[in-house]
């Protein structure tokens, strides 16, 4: 029997118009005012911070913790870039206008940088979503304004230099977001942040100049020839990776199940994740070795590799394999609808980024861990905020409000968001008062941190 064919749908088309939608988001602020965001007080019930630092510790390698306490404890920024959690608990109890989108979770200013998008392109983008989940959007953005607090202190900058770097930064967020509200979805799509538009950015001429010789550099080593001497050496009739304890080792079979069969499953798992097309790419390189690298602040401790892959003698791809777990805003902001976490990392990735590494994919390992992979080296860039001065840092801090407003008018409404901010400095403002506030609680816990580990609650290892 014929198929009845459907008469043409003659109902309005289901979209809202951008200027209802900003006006959506602009009566937003009867119930949360825009003001309200700029206040930061510790509840009564605030837990512990050593508390919550310690359980984050669960499933970490414990012969690691130590290493990952010492480098917190260098710094309030150190401290503030491995206490995600602490920081995810603490914005569950702020005001929230109610618009999510997909959060990166952990948006401080060390987690953004530069990279080559697989058309070999050098981009500015968010470079870590271990923490990403669908989540307010205001969460991402106070701790981005709040690291460049912390950051300008840590630095030496005064009160005045480093409260302007965090304004800039808001404001940067709430301009462009208006202007992602102005554009067609397939060009916020499409937009990034390339090389060009990084530099053009920057008001110091100096520092432009200083940053195309570093791209410069970097580009030159980005080749096999210097990246393979570095990271490999030849034993025997394959190549294997060189150890640097801690930092890089060979793990044990109780520290990596599955070295007997050479990680066969974990492989086969990873490369259904891949596009068909990368598998064939992919099937031309065969597994030489396995090691485990310490990384970051916030991950030391959790299970991450370097995988070294072969496509000829002088063809070699290294691939970091890295443990993903349960987000820190789960307990806040709801239950990833992904059963592993790595999977759940690589779709907030491509969500949140302009383009994702090639090799971008996810498995479960054979101890049930759930990891996500990456290449390990791929024209990396990141900022050495040490060497920044006050310009630097507002310059800096612009460019990623940039790229923080980017990556949320992908997944989130940027009218609505737009809408709510408004077009005067009071979001702004609000943002920077809360970038202070929240500043000052991270050296009050910062000190505590330390107070810790004098009286013997916490024990750390130095490096080397």
């Amino acid at each position: 029997m014929a198929r009845k064919r459907s008469q043409p749908d003659d109902r309005e088309p289901q979209f809202v118009p951008p200027d209802e939608r900003r006006d959506r988001g602009k009566a937003l602020r009867a119930d949360v005012p825009r003001e309200a965001h700029g206040q930061w007080k510790p509840g009564k019930d605030r837990r512990d911070v050593v508390d919550i630092l310690v359980e984050s510790n669960r499933g970490r390698m414990p012969e690691l913790v130590p290493l990952r306490f010492a480098r917190m404890m260098q710094s309030p920024f150190t401290f503030y870039r491995g206490s995600a959690a602490v920081m995810a608990a603490d914005l569950a109890t702020t005001p929230a206008s109610g618009i999510r989108v997909q959060a990166c979770g952990d948006a401080h200013l060390s987690n953004f940088g530069g990279f080559a998008t697989p058309e070999r392109r050098l981009v500015f983008d968010i470079n870590d979503f271990d923490e990403t989940l669908p989540a307010p959007w205001e969460w991402d953005l106070k701790r981005l304004a709040a690291s460049v607090v912390v950051a300008g202190r840590d630095i030496r900058l005064s009160e005045t230099e480093a409260n302007r770097a965090a304004r800039a930064t808001a404001r940067s967020y709430r301009e462009h977001m208006a202007d992602y509200a102005s554009m067609h979805a397939l060009e916020v799509w499409y937009d990034t942040i390339d090389v060009d538009r990084f530099l053009k950015a920057m008001e110091s001429e100096e520092r432009r100049r200083i940053v195309a010789e570093r791209i410069e550099r970097t580009e030159a080593r980005n080749t096999p020839e210097y990246i393979f001497p570095k990271m490999a050496e030849h034993r025997g009739a394959m190549p294997t990776i060189k150890d640097d304890p801690p930092l890089i080792f060979h793990p044990t079979r109780e520290q990596a199940p599955g070295q007997e069969s050479r990680y066969a499953e974990a492989i086969a798992r990873y490369r259904s994740s891949l596009a068909e097309p990368i598998r064939v790419l992919f099937d031309r390189f065969h597994l030489c070795d396995v090691a485990f690298k310490v990384v970051g602040i916030g991950s030391v401790g959790t299970r991450c590799a370097v995988a070294l892959f072969m496509a000829a003698d002088d063809d070699p791809l290294f691939l970091q394999v890295k443990e993903a777990n349960r987000s820190v805003l789960e307990p806040h902001a709801g239950a990833a609808k992904h059963k592993n976490h790595g999977e759940r990392v690589v779709i907030g990735q491509r969500l949140m980024q302009s383009a994702s590494d090639l090799f971008l994919g996810w498995a479960q390992v054979e101890n049930g861990s759930h990891v996500y992979v990456r290449q390990l080296r791929d024209m990396k860039i990141s900022a050495v905020i040490e060497s920044f001065d006050a310009g630097d840092l507002r310059d800096y801090g612009r460019v990623c409000g940039w790229a923080l407003a980017r990556a949320h008018a992908r997944s989130g409404d940027p009218a609505l968001i737009a809408g709510y901010m408004g077009a005067s400095e009071a979001f702004d403002d609000a943002i920077t008062d809360f970038a202070v506030d929240y500043a000052d609680q991270t050296h009050k816990d910062h000190r505590a941190f330390v107070k810790a580990i004098r009286q013997g609650r916490i024990e750390v290892a130095q490096e080397g």
